[in-house]
């Protein structure tokens, strides 16, 4: 009693399930669907996995795919043309679900106009994001018509429309839980629009945004009352846009002190700007590009208010009205920063030094044709900076010697890019793949190229990631045109051509920039780049 048996029970073999794809399978002649058993909600979230297209061929499978994929599809782009209202009613009966919508039309064909811009807006009236390209029919009126009918929108982003200022007020009057907005390239001409927003007091209707982006514009000032109404603003671009921006900023800084992120790129702002900028005591990203008004006094302001400054990216346009005096302010008041760029400026190595020392949560660094950066200041970077992961180095006077610092120094550093650096050539990334071993760090080298340095914020003049990881060391080899045009010669097609040159352009033969300035036409030419 109690005991166990003594003969063994034998356990049973576990059930497995068997699916037999034979002809019993079939009813009625018809092959047995078996995703038929799978629930619509786990079908449309299988397709929330597969691209544009892969979606687009399996809403062809059966008539159950095509309404799964309508019903579970939320984000739709359109080819707007005018052709395109005749088929808005079956297309948005099939995408009910729609509330990311984009709308582009090119240069050449005519977009939808204002009549087809609202019966789009009647059938999405669940709408949160709307993305506007090339719509050049499209006028207030359109705009005015959206706006009553997609009020839960959220995000705007237009761009080359002919409607103005009119419009995208119109927007933000019925949107009141609008978030976000990027204005790009606005045709529209509103003349005195500012003065008339203020008088009517339309500009405390925006209580909800948080983001402003004007790229562009003309008639940028208009949307001033926008910018400072915006209670819970929280990041501004204003990046080529035309106008005196200063008496806007230095409003804005009194009234919207909770700002975060603000990028000048190409406005016309002085220093006067900056010092209002500076009563945003909770900045973080301040990025000053190409403004040839601002100079160390305006830097300096930002840095002795805004204590809380992660991001810096500075692009003095070669002014010389930039330097050591607003980096030695950075030093002294800003301990946060994480992130610097420095472009197109002549800094000396004490203010660089400055920073490094006084700055130890330092992660990314990067100059960009700066001519007082050389060997001296890497190697400090490289003995002083101890939490700096990525480094960018473009169009400095940087050596080998400058560049193997870093096989000692900089424990944490993972990414080094060295761009347009004639001192560096690839013996240096074989010495320090060894020093520093292929695990967890990156060095993205190339040469001098025949492209001219642009320190813009779309060139990435910050730090960029590379997918590159140690390549094969790369020497730089000065050839003579004349050995390449011989090498040429052994081309049919070309014999001609390459003893013309050999005869005009032999005098430049030894120069560094002639491998440069010709690969490209040669390789047009499918001449083998070997031979240079």
């Amino acid at each position: 009693m109690g005991q166990s048996p003594s003969t063994a029970v034998t356990s049973p073999e576990p059930y497995h399930r068997q699916i037999n794809f034979s002809s019993d399978d079939s009813v009625g002649g018809e092959a047995r669907d078996y995703t038929a058993y799978i629930p619509d909600e786990c079908l449309a979230m299988i397709f929330q996995f597969l691209s544009s297209v892969d979606r687009k061929r399996c809403s062809s499978v059966s008539k159950r795919w095509l309404r799964v994929d309508g019903e579970s599809r939320y984000r739709l782009s359109l080819n707007a043309k005018a052709e395109l209202v005749n088929r808005v009613p079956s297309l948005f009966s099939r995408f009910d679900s729609v509330t990311k919508l984009a709308l582009r039309c090119d240069r050449r064909s005519t977009s939808v106009n204002d009549d087809a811009l609202i019966l789009i807006s009647l059938r999405c009236s669940n709408l949160t994001r709307l993305k506007l390209r090339g719509c050049r029919e499209v006028t207030e009126i359109g705009m005015a018509g959206l706006a009553r009918n997609c009020k839960n929108l959220k995000k705007l982003s237009c761009g080359s429309c002919m409607f103005g200022a009119k419009g995208v007020y119109a927007l933000i009057e019925h949107c009141n839980f609008l978030e976000e907005i990027s204005i790009k390239r606005l045709r529209g001409v509103d003349n005195g629009l500012s003065t008339e927003i203020v008088g009517n007091g339309a500009f405390s209707v925006s209580s909800s945004l948080k983001s402003i982006c004007l790229k562009e514009l003309v008639n940028g000032r208009n949307f001033e009352p926008l910018i400072i109404g915006s209670k819970k603003l929280r990041s501004l671009k204003l990046i080529r846009c035309l106008g005196d921006w200063d008496v806007m900023l230095e409003a804005m800084g009194k009234l919207n002190p909770g700002l975060v992120e603000i990028h000048l790129e190409k406005v016309q702002v002085s220093d006067l700007g900056l010092r209002g900028i500076s009563n945003c005591l909770k900045l973080e990203t301040l990025h000053v590009v190409k403004t040839p008004n601002c100079s160390d006094l305006g830097i300096s302001d930002v840095a002795e208010r805004c204590k809380m400054l992660k991001k810096l990216h500075i692009d003095g346009w070669r002014s010389n009205r930039i330097g050591d005096d607003g980096l030695f302010a950075v030093a002294r008041n800003c301990p946060n920063l994480v992130e610097l760029v420095l472009i197109a400026m002549f800094p000396t190595g004490l203010g660089l030094e400055a920073v490094v020392s006084n700055c130890p949560n330092l992660e990314r660094l990067a100059f960009c044709g700066i001519g007082t950066v050389g060997d001296a200041e890497i190697k400090y970077i490289a003995t002083k900076s101890v939490a700096l992961k990525k480094l960018c180095i473009k169009g400095c006077p940087v050596s080998n010697s400058g560049i193997a610092a870093f096989g000692f120094g900089c424990p944490n550093l993972v990414k080094l890019k060295v761009r347009k650096c004639r001192k560096v050539n690839g013996e240096v990334v074989q010495w320090l793949r060894e020093k520093r071993g292929s695990s967890g760090f990156n060095f993205d080298y190339r040469g001098v190229e025949s492209d001219v340095l642009d320190g813009s914020g779309s060139d990435g003049g910050g730090v960029q990631e590379s997918t590159v990881v140690f390549p094969h060391p790369i020497v730089t080899q000065v050839t003579t045109l004349v050995d390449a045009a011989a090498a040429a010669s052994s081309s049919n097609n070309n014999i001609n051509r390459f003893s013309m040159l050999r005869t005009k352009f032999g005098f430049l033969a030894g120069r560094n920039f002639v491998p440069c300035a010709f690969r490209r036409w040669v390789n047009i030419d499918n001449i083998s780049g070997d031979s240079f």
